[in-house]
């Protein structure tokens, strides 16, 4: 059951860390340069502490 709730929450991230940088970029009011590193900064962040959220929730325990 866990395999389907980080497969969902990886989607999820995905998609919203893409929103995340268009409207960054949009309130910048141009792309940046290295927009990858940007995307990867946003998702890593996030992907981290969701997934140790659900790893709390499913077992318990952070470890």
């Amino acid at each position: 059951m866990e395999f389907i709730y980080f497969t969902t929450a990886g989607l999820v991230l995905y998609f919203g860390s893409s929103w995340i940088l268009t409207r960054i970029e949009q309130a910048r009011g141009k792309q940046f340069k290295h927009r990858d590193l940007v995307f990867f900064g946003i998702i890593l962040v996030l992907s981290v502490s969701t997934f140790n959220m659900i790893q709390y929730l499913t077992t318990g325990s952070l470890g």
